[in-house]
C-alpha cells in the first residue's frame, strides 16, 4: 500500500514441509496448471504481509547483535505462526542509509544481507515460507525512483514509467538485474545455501506493484511495455533459479474490473507472461477511489479468481488485502469464505504489524479478525490435505541442488478395487484442464493405482501433475507418481490434474474409468 509505506519511510520506520528423501526437489512450492503445489499435492496459502522484518534491528553496530533484533525477528515469526500464517511477503529492498540493501548502485550492504540471511533461518525454524520482493514501484525506501537518479533521469509518478521502457533507461534494467542476480546467488551464512536453492522460498516478486501509467491510451489498456519488461526479467530470473516460482505483484487495478483504472498493466495479458507461475492482486476496496461494498469485493476477488484460472491459467494469490472504518472481522469472514469457495489459491493480508505502528491497516496479535484468519487457514490446510493447527512441515535445506532420484521399477498393481472418479474439466477449445479426484471407496488400499480412460474427442495431455501417464490415442492410463502417493488407502481419496490441447467442440467428460482393472463409478 504505497501511501502507508511513503508515510511510515518519512518517519525512519522504514514455508513449509521436510519433503521424503526420495522427492527431495518437491520441497519446493511449485505449480500444477491453476493450482499450486507442494510434495505432490494441492497447496492452498494463508498468508500475510509483514514487510518490515528486514527493519528490526538498530541498524547499526555489530551484524549479529546489534545491527539485527533476532529476538525480536523470531518472537515476530512465532507470533504469526500462532495465529496460521503460513507464508510472509515481506520487502527485500531499501536504497536508504538505515537498514539499505543498496545504498549505492551496485554497492550491496553486507550487514543488511546477512539480516535476511537470518529471517530467512527463523521463517524456516518455525515452519513458514517467504515471498521476498525484489524492488518497489512506490517511492518509499527509495523504489525505482533511486534508480532512475543513479542514471541521471527523474522519478515520480508518472515520470518513473522510464524505469520500464529500454531504449529510455537501460542503466535501469542493468542495475534491476545486478541485483537481481546478487540476491539469488548469495549464499546464507547461517545454512550454508544460496537464496536461489532454499525452498523456504515460497516465491518470489519482480516488484510491488509496478505500473506503465499515463505514458498512452494505448500503453494504458495493452500494457506492451511492461509485458515486454515482465517477460524480459522473468526469463532473467528463470535463468538463475528455475526452481522458486515467480510473480509480478501487480494490483489487479483495471476499468473492466470496476476497480481503479486502466495503468499499463493489464490483469491477464501482463500475467499470461511464460515466465510467471502466478497472478496477483491487490484489493483495498474501502478506499475512498475504490469505494465497493462488501458484495461487490467479492464479486471482484470472484472476477479476479475466474480469468487467472480460465483465461491465464495459473494459481491466484490475492498479494495484499484489508479493509478499515467497517466491521474488519465481518468483511473478513465473508471475503475468506466466498474465496475458498471460488478457488482461490492464497492471500495475504495486509499487514501483521508486530508493535502498534499503522491505525489504519495494522493487525496486531490479539485482533478479533486473526480469530477469523486462523479458521480460515485451518479450512486451507485441510484442502492442502493437512490437520489444521499444525504448522506445515518445514523444508529442508541442502547446500547443493538435489537432482531428480533415479527411476525405480513400478511394482504392480493391486487387483481388483471399488472406486468412484470425480473429473472436473475447464475447457477452452483449442486448450483444457482436467481436475481428477480418486476416491477409493472400497476396505483394502488401491496400490500401485493405475487410472485408466478414454477421451470422448481428439484429446492430447501436454502436462500432468501428481501422475505420470501414457497415452495411446484416446486412451489414458495415469500411474501413481514415483516415490510418493503410490497407495490410495480405504475411504481416502487422491488427487492429480492435467494441461492439453483439443479441437473445439470435441472436449467432455470421459464415459468409463477403471482403477487396478476394476470399474469406477463416475461423481
Amino acid at each position: 500500500m504505497f501511501l502507508l509505506l511513503a508515510a511510515l519511510a518519512g518517519a525512519c520506520l522504514s514455508l513449509a514441509r521436510p519433503a521424503p528423501a526420495s522427492a527431495a526437489t518437491d520441497s519446493f512450492a511449485t505449480r500444477c496448471g491453476i493450482r499450486f503445489c507442494l510434495d505432490g499435492k494441492e497447496y492452498y496459502v494463508a498468508g500475510t504481509n509483514a514487510y518490515d522484518l528486514f527493519t528490526f534491528g538498530s541498524g547499526s553496530g555489530d551484524t549479529e547483535s546489534q545491527y539485527m533484533d533476532k529476538a525480536r525477528i523470531d518472537a515476530h515469526f512465532a507470533r504469526m505462526r500462532g495465529d496460521g500464517v503460513d507464508v510472509v511477503r515481506l520487502w527485500m529492498f531499501s536504497h536508504e542509509d538505515w537498514h539499505g540493501f543498496e545504498k549505492s548502485e551496485g554497492v550491496y550492504n553486507e550487514q543488511q544481507f546477512a539480516q535476511f540471511d537470518y529471517i530467512i533461518e527463523s521463517a524456516r525454524t518455525h515452519g513458514m515460507r517467504l515471498m521476498p520482493v525484489f524492488e518497489n514501484y512506490w517511492e518509499a525506501y527509495g523504489g525505482i525512483d533511486t534508480r532512475l537518479r543513479w542514471q541521471g533521469l527523474s522519478g515520480g509518478q508518472p515520470a518513473r514509467a522510464a524505469f520500464f521502457d529500454k531504449a529510455r533507461c537501460p542503466g535501469c534494467f542493468t542495475s534491476y538485474k545486478n541485483y537481481v542476480s546478487y540476491a539469488l546467488n548469495r549464499t546464507n551464512h547461517y545454512s550454508g545455501v544460496k537464496y536461489k536453492d532454499d525452498p523456504t522460498i515460497f516465491a518470489w516478486d519482480l516488484m510491488n506493484e509496478p505500473r506503465y501509467e499515463a505514458q498512452s491510451h494505448e500503453e494504458n489498456v495493452g500494457g506492451a511495455t511492461l509485458r515486454a519488461w515482465v517477460d524480459e526479467m522473468g526469463a532473467f530470473v528463470k535463468r538463475i533459479d528455475p526452481r522458486h516460482l515467480l510473480g509480478a505483484g501487480i494490483e489487479g487495478h483495471g476499468t473492466q474490473y470496476g476497480f481503479g483504472g486502466d495503468e499499463g498493466n493489464p490483469f491477464v495479458h501482463l500475467q499470461q507472461s511464460p515466465y510467471l507461475d502466478f497472478t496477483s492482486a491487490h484489493p483495498y476496496p474501502t478506499e475512498y477511489w475504490a469505494d465497493l461494498t462488501l458484495d461487490e469485493t467479492k464479486k471482484l476477488i470472484r472476477a479476479w479468481i475466474s480469468d487467472s484460472h480460465e483465461q491465464v491459467g495459473k494459481p491466484f494469490f490475492m498479494g495484499e488485502f484489508n479493509v478499515h472504518n467497517v466491521d474488519r472481522a465481518a468483511w473478513w469472514s465473508e471475503i475468506y469464505a466466498d474465496f475458498e469457495t471460488a478457488g482461490g489459491d492464497g492471500s495475504a493480508f495486509w499487514w501483521y504489524q508486530d508493535r502498534q505502528i499503522d491505525g489504519k491497516f495494522g493487525v496486531s496479535q490479539g485482533a478479533p479478525e486473526l480469530v477469523v484468519f486462523r479458521d480460515h487457514s485451518a479450512r486451507m490446510a485441510v484442502k492442502s490435505g493437512r490437520t489444521p493447527g499444525t504448522p506445515s512441515p518445514s523444508p529442508t535445506t541442502d547446500p547443493t541442488p538435489t537432482t531428480e532420484p533415479t527411476p525405480t521399477p513400478t511394482a504392480s498393481p493391486t487387483a481388483g478395487a471399488s472406486c468412484k472418479v470425480t473429473y472436473k474439466l475447464a475447457d477452452w477449445g483449442t486448450t483444457f484442464n482436467a481436475d481428477v479426484t480418486i476416491h477409493n471407496t472400497g476396505t483394502t488400499p488401491a496400490d500401485n493405482w493405475e487410472l485408466s480412460f478414454g477421451f470422448p474427442g481428439d484429446q492430447s495431455i501436454t502436462q500432468i501433475w501428481n501422475a505420470s501417464r501414457t497415452q495411446d490415442g484416446r486412451n489414458v492410463t495415469a500411474v501413481h507418481p514415483t516415490g510418493y502417493n503410490t497407495s490410495i488407502p480405504p475411504g481416502a481419496s487422491l488427487n492429480f490434474g492435467f494441461s492439453g490441447t483439443s479441437h473445439p467442440g470435441t472436449n467432455g467428460l470421459p464415459t468409463a474409468f477403471t482403477l487396478n482393472g476394476s470399474t469406477c463409478a463416475s461423481a
